[in-house]
């Protein structure tokens, strides 16, 4: 991975949200894919932002992804940065039932709630492999609910950092793969594609190719 400016060339910008409930390790996953190095963090307050240049298929792409906490008492906060998103990442613990069960009961829900863009594409991502002898959500649970919901669906462990890129790799291919959000990435590059502002401690990180 190679140091890279904000101001690097691109081909397509794609906005991409990860939703789940707080704890799920959405930041960890996050920055295990942005950074060389993390540690472990206090839950998102609100919305975090960090922007990954990738280059895949010969393209430069410019991935603006956007961390939203988990916790209720922000679900009002962060419904607006549905709104534009190409693709978007459910995030479980395989470790706690709940938040599995809450995929369906609520996150689902927003995202048909609060998604403008009908092609959007889903990622169901089952976190936290390295704890194998904690897990209580099976690995066919995971495929049979991505199945229903028509998302694509890996398991990974943040924290090791197993399957994390390939979780956005394959999340982007997808969006390529699909002619309205290739459309909307590449007119992205001419324009502001967010209409929310950034949080003042968003960061930028460096540069890597698939």
């Amino acid at each position: 991975m190679e140091a890279s400016s904000s101001q690097q060339e691109f081909d397509y910008l794609f906005k991409l949200l990860m939703i789940g409930d707080s704890g799920v390790g959405k930041s960890t996953l996050l920055l295990s894919f942005t950074s060389e190095n993390f540690e472990d963090l206090s839950p998102t307050i609100g919305v975090d932002f960090k922007i990954k240049h990738v280059t895949i298929g010969g393209k430069k792409l410019k991935l603006a992804i956007w961390d939203t906490a988990g916790q209720e008492r922000f679900r009002t906060l962060t419904s607006s940065y549905y709104r534009g998103a190409q693709g978007i990442i459910m995030v479980y613990d395989v470790t706690r039932r709940e938040t599995f069960t809450n995929l369906s009961d609520i996150w689902a829900k927003e995202i048909d709630l609060y998604s403008t863009n009908q092609d959007c594409i889903k990622m169901l991502v089952g976190n936290k492999v390295d704890k194998e002898s904690e897990r209580v959500v099976s690995k066919k649970e995971g495929t049979d609910f991505a199945r229903e919901y028509g998302c694509l669906f890996l398991e990974c462990s943040a924290k090791t950092r197993v399957n994390v890129e390939k979780c956005f790799e394959e999340l982007v291919l997808k969006i390529l793969e699909t002619p309205s959000l290739l459309a909307e990435g590449s007119s992205g590059v001419k324009k502001n594609i967010f209409k929310q502002k950034p949080p003042e401690d968003a960061s930028v990180s460096g540069c890597c190719s698939w």
